[in-house]
């Protein structure tokens, strides 16, 4: 243990959330424990109070009281540590290297920890160490119920290259939906203006307009493609997003009047097709991003089984993931 100290952000953790930036720095630090510290007051941006969403500016200082030091030994396995999660998630391990590690992450399993949430991949990152003292570091998100690619960093460096290639939008993101409807136009740019809304159960983003007051508005830009359809019943959508906004896909595919399949959320009843699973059908199925120590990786995973029966049921083939590769 140290006593208090105080670290400048540095420039290329421009826009990082608080909570990710302990994440980065302080792997041992728990959800809980983090939210303990800021909720006390023991934390501090530039001499103020702070929250886990707090988004930091280049150059601001963050006042960090004792905590255990990043890297000293084998991290214990945390509160929410599930032995055969463990193991299911690391029979889901698609690449791994020095610097990075890439998960197929499974439906109804959460990214990070939270309030509610006992179980999440944050909670599991201890069984994928692969020898290493410390733990691997989450670099982004995926919903909970979205399946598909999930990067690592198991790093500090490579978690703040891979980081930063994600903040530059310098990750070309794939993602595959069965939506109920088919979109006309059937590829196209979806360009929306998106705010988050409190709603009966919990928060909820919208598209709104560009000028509403008092809304934080966050432009959203998402290109898509028909893949297959099932005449006018369902579509498979290729869908590549150049923003990374909270929902943001399944928001623009419900504005587009074809919610993704089992997404009650955002597409209600309209949403659910009578002998299909009400899961929800999105699917991370490819990324391209810069690796920290050269050339681009390129991986994709393959379907989730709910996904894989909906495919089969209406006819839709398609190829096996390509193997994982680092390329000039």
């Amino acid at each position: 243990m140290s006593g208090v100290t105080t670290r400048t952000v540095a420039t290329d953790e421009a826009d990082l959330r608080l909570d990710r930036w302990f994440r980065r720095h302080f792997p041992n630090l728990t959800h809980s424990a983090l939210a303990r510290l800021l909720r006390t007051g023991q934390i501090r941006v530039d001499g103020r109070r702070a929250e886990t969403g707090t988004r930091l500016a280049p150059g601001q200082t963050i006042r960090i009281p004792p905590l255990p030091a990043p890297g000293t030994g084998s991290p214990e396995p945390r509160r929410g540590f599930d032995e055969a999660a463990a193991k299911d998630l690391l029979a889901r391990v698609l690449y791994r290297d020095a610097s990075v590690l890439v998960l197929d992450k499974p439906f109804g399993l959460p990214v990070q920890g939270g309030p509610g949430i006992g179980r999440s991949v944050d909670h599991l990152l201890y069984a994928l160490r692969f020898g290493a003292e410390e733990r691997p570091r989450l670099v982004h998100r995926l919903d909970r119920d979205t399946t598909g690619v999930l990067v690592l960093a198991r790093t500090l460096a490579a978690a703040s290259r891979l980081a930063a290639a994600f903040r530059a939008c310098d990750a070309e993101k794939t993602y595959w939906a069965v939506t109920v409807g088919v979109p006309s136009p059937g590829e196209g740019r979806i360009d929306t203006p998106l705010a988050k809304r409190p709603g009966p159960r919990g928060e909820r983003v919208a598209v709104v307009q560009e000028d509403e007051a008092g809304a934080k508005v966050a432009r959203a830009v998402t290109d898509y493609r028909v893949v297959d359809h099932a005449g006018k019943r369902a579509a498979w959508l290729e869908l590549s997003p150049l923003t990374g906004r909270t929902h943001q896909l399944r928001v623009q595919c419900a504005a587009l009047g074809c919610p993704i399949l089992g997404d009650a959320k955002y597409g209600g009843a309209g949403a659910m097709l009578a002998g299909f699973a009400d899961r929800l059908h999105l699917h991370a199925r490819r990324l391209a991003i810069a690796h920290p120590e050269g050339g681009r990786l390129v991986v994709e995973a393959p379907l989730p089984p709910h996904m894989r029966e909906t495919f089969d049921a209406l006819g839709f083939a398609c190829l096996r993931p390509i193997k994982p590769a680092r390329v000039p």
